[in-house]
C-alpha cells in the first residue's frame, strides 16, 4: 500500500505539472516513440511451500517504443510496446529473474496553453502484460497473461515541428499472475509497477 500511494503521488505531481504550461499541435500527425529508463516493480510471493515468501524484486531497466497519432489538438492516442525484466530473491538470495512485455493501448490529453515547444499531457489506458520467469537454475516457469489499466502523465518539448524529446511516469495496476511450474502453482507474480522514461517523438508529417 505504501509502494501504490507513493506511485500514485508521482503520476499526481507530474499531471498537475502538466497544467502549468504547453505547446504543439500534433493534430493529424503520426509519429513513433522511442524510450529507455527505469521500473520499480511491486514484490511477488513464493506460495510453494508454508507459510509463504515474500519474493523482493530489483529495480529493472525498461525499454521500448510505439506510435503517437493526434486525433485534434487536445487528444491523442498511443501504442507502446516495451521489455522490461529483474531480479527476485527471498532473503537475500537470488530465486531468478522475471520480464514482463507491456502492449499499452492509451490515450492523451494534450494541454494547449501557450508556451513555446513545450507540451505537457496526461494519459489513461489498457495494458497487456505477457509475462515470464525463470529460475536460477535455468528452469523457465509459466506466468499468466494479465491485462491491466494504467495512468501516466509526462512532457513532449519539441526541438524542431517533428522531433520532440519525452519524459513520462506511469503506474500500471493489474491483478496477480499466477507461477506455475509442471502444472502446479508455485507463487503468485504482482505485475503492478511505477516507471520513469526518457526518450524521443519523429513526427512523420
Amino acid at each position: 500500500m505504501k509502494r501504490l500511494c507513493v506511485m500514485i503521488s508521482c503520476v499526481a505531481a507530474v499531471a498537475l505539472m502538466a497544467g502549468t504550461a504547453c505547446a504543439e499541435n500534433i493534430a493529424g500527425k503520426v509519429g513513433v516513440t522511442g524510450r529507455i529508463g527505469f521500473l520499480v516493480p511491486a514484490d511477488s510471493e513464493d506460495t510453494s511451500a508454508s507459510p509463504t515468501f515474500n519474493v523482493d524484486t530489483d529495480t529493472g531497466f525498461v525499454g521500448g517504443g510505439g506510435f503517437i497519432y493526434g486525433i485534434n489538438k487536445n487528444i491523442a492516442a498511443e501504442l507502446d510496446i516495451t521489455h522490461t525484466d529483474f531480479n527476485g530473491s527471498i532473503g537475500g538470495d537470488r530465486v531468478g529473474n522475471f520480464e514482463t512485455n507491456n502492449i499499452s493501448l492509451g490515450v492523451q490529453y494534450r494541454f494547449n496553453e501557450p508556451t513555446a515547444h513545450l507540451t505537457p499531457y496526461a494519459g489513461a489506458g489498457l495494458d497487456i502484460l505477457v509475462n515470464g520467469f525463470t529460475r536460477d537454475d535455468g528452469v523457465k516457469a509459466d506466468l499468466d497473461t494479465v491485462v491491466g489499466v494504467h495512468a501516466a502523465g509526462g512532457v513532449d518539448y519539441f526541438v524542431m515541428k517533428q522531433l520532440a524529446l519525452t519524459g513520462q511516469a506511469k503506474v500500471v495496476l493489474a491483478p496477480d499472475a499466477d507461477i506455475r511450474l509442471g502444472g502446479d502453482k508455485i507463487g503468485n507474480f504482482d505485475p503492478m509497477n511505477f516507471s520513469m522514461t526518457f526518450g524521443a517523438r519523429y513526427f512523420f508529417n
